[in-house]
């Protein structure tokens, strides 16, 4: 008996869909023979894939994809959409190729070549799925401060229920279903429009203006600032009053001081090119997919780029205050990680890291014994070392014997109040005695923990929910010297994120400068994997 198909031609005046369902719509029923023929090419087909070769030995192979009923031709259809969509997440068509998946599927002339089919449509949909759910990228394979563990989803899971329910409902949920990713689309698009439109217009050439100067660089940032739509329509050749007040405006939403002069700093953003801006949004989305998940009703947010902490009630921010991260250099960038935190300490001990006991300290005690004579040296038995009977010159990083300690006081590098979320990287969040730091623009200055302008007031924020006088509760601890461990009730969600680009509750636009210089290389490897800018404007 014949494997082969009754078949149309192809048919390519028809649009992509409805050629698909024509196809399967026409065929033939199949004989014992032609099923047993497609199975064992789908088994074949799936045999490199794991999770492809389960979900169809647990459904006898049955197809999902190329069968005639009404269910199998929407399944069909609804992928085929999603697949000629994928731009408008971000993501590269290249990766899908829907003209080589429509080839194979219109040219298939046997039953064999329908068994492939059939798994390559679940490969593509598996590939969709994870890319627009969790990501094209791996986060750990582009930087080594990303350490983010991305909730995957189990593949053979997601072909269960997809072949369960809607298809179109189903691909529905597949992308974030944030509030920040569908406003992060948004504005994808408007600059995507902006960019068709030859973007905000010729750069400013001066390095720096200010108030009451006039000419033409004069005009050229009142045209850029009302073509970003800061500044209304004005026909004034003067640095005046409403200018001023546009380039707070902008300073605001570019993390810049907001003192209504263009110095350096600010012409630098003013002139950042619609392409530079859609690069950070695309980035953004997909930062946004590493953390597909429930954020917790409560949760702690740091954005490494705004030099923030809050805490989010309810998708709401219900607390603020300003944040020193890790130093840009390659042992002190703050990491990019989620954790649960589960208590505080008042009045904390602060137990110097090796690498600062080896790298800073070690050399100061080498010239001088007596260096560093706020930190407590112990033995392994946590006795404290006699700094007059030691030999620390004897010592090198990598044979030093010796523990560090700096006890509880005003000093203490970790301030008065240090918040926890055990983890692998020791990071936490905590006060410090270096208040002056919060006043920089950038504050980038820290061994790579998280430190807090207002600890205090974010101690009372955390106790609120578990105590009638969070703030007495706090300082009678405080006021005791002692160091002390607090246990948080339920223990808090803590996410240390890095956005360049965050779209606020009333639907504006945030940017921040790639302070690591991390999202340049996830937009290097977002071309690799095939992602462009549909324009290049300025």
């Amino acid at each position: 008996m014949t494997e082969q198909l009754k078949l149309p031609r192809v048919f390519k005046p028809l649009g992509l869909i409805v050629a698909v369902l024509v196809l399967f719509n026409l065929w033939t029923v199949p004989s014992i023979a032609q099923v047993t023929a497609f199975k064992q090419a789908v088994a074949e087909a799936a045999s490199t894939d794991g999770d492809i070769a389960a979900f169809y030995r647990d459904n006898a192979y049955d197809p999902l994809w190329t069968g005639q009923s009404t269910e199998h031709q929407a399944r069909r259809v609804e992928l085929i959409r999603a697949l000629s969509a994928v731009d408008i997440h971000g993501l590269s068509p290249a990766r899908y190729n829907v003209a080589a998946l429509r080839e194979q599927m219109e040219t298939a002339q046997t039953t064999r070549d329908l068994g492939l089919v059939e798994v390559e449509l679940s490969k593509m949909f598996l590939r969709y799925a994870r890319d627009v759910q969790t990501g094209t990228l791996v986060p750990s394979r582009i930087d080594g401060g990303l350490v983010r563990e991305v909730p995957y989803r189990d593949r053979t899971a997601s072909l269960t229920e997809f072949a369960a329910g809607s298809p179109r409902e189903f691909l529905k949920t597949l992308p974030p279903q944030s509030a920040q990713y569908r406003a992060l689309m948004k504005e994808k698009l408007q600059l995507e429009g902006l960019m068709e439109q030859g973007g905000w217009g010729p750069t400013v050439s001066a390095s720096s203006l200010k108030p009451g100067q006039t000419g033409a660089p004069v005009v050229a940032l009142r045209n850029r600032l009302i073509a970003m739509g800061y500044m209304g329509r004005s026909a004034s050749q003067i640095y005046d009053v409403q200018m001023q007040e546009a380039i707070q405006r902008f300073q605001q939403a570019h993390g810049l001081a907001a003192d209504g002069v263009a110095g350096k700093g600010t012409m630098n953003e003013v002139n950042v090119s619609v392409q530079q801006r859609l690069k950070s949004v695309i980035v953004a989305m997909e930062r946004e997919r590493w953390i597909n998940m429930e954020l917790g009703p409560r949760h702690v947010l740091v954005n490494q780029t705004d030099f923030s902490a809050k805490i989010i009630d309810n998708g709401k921010v219900t607390f603020q205050t300003r944040s020193v991260i890790g130093k840009n250099t390659s042992d002190r960038r703050s990491p990019e990680f989620s954790d649960e935190m589960e208590f505080m300490v008042v009045n904390p001990s602060w137990y110097v890291p090796r690498s600062i006991v080896t790298k800073e300290y070690l050399p100061k005690l080498r010239n001088n014994p007596h260096a560093v004579g706020h930190i407590e040296i112990t033995d392994s038995r946590g006795r404290r070392v006699n700094r007059a009977n030691a030999n620390f010159a004897q010592y090198s990083a990598r044979n030093f014997p010796y523990a560090m300690r700096q006890p509880p006081s005003s000093r203490n590098a970790l301030g008065l109040v240090k918040f926890m979320f055990p983890n692998k990287y020791n990071i936490y969040l905590h006060d410090t005695p270096s208040k002056s730091l919060f006043d920089r623009e950038v504050r980038a200055f820290s061994h790579g923990c998280i430190r807090l302008a207002d600890p205090f007031d974010f101690a009372y924020a955390l106790l609120a929910v578990q105590s009638d006088d969070p703030e007495g509760e706090f300082q009678r601890i405080l006021k005791s010297g002692r160091e002390t461990k607090v246990v948080l009730d339920a223990p808090v969600p803590v996410h240390i994120i890095y956005r360049t680009a965050v779209i606020d509750p009333k639907g504006n636009a945030k940017y921040r400068r790639d302070v690591y210089g991390r999202d340049a290389k996830i937009w290097k490897a977002l071309e690799n994997a095939g992602v462009t800018l549909g324009a290049v404007q300025g």
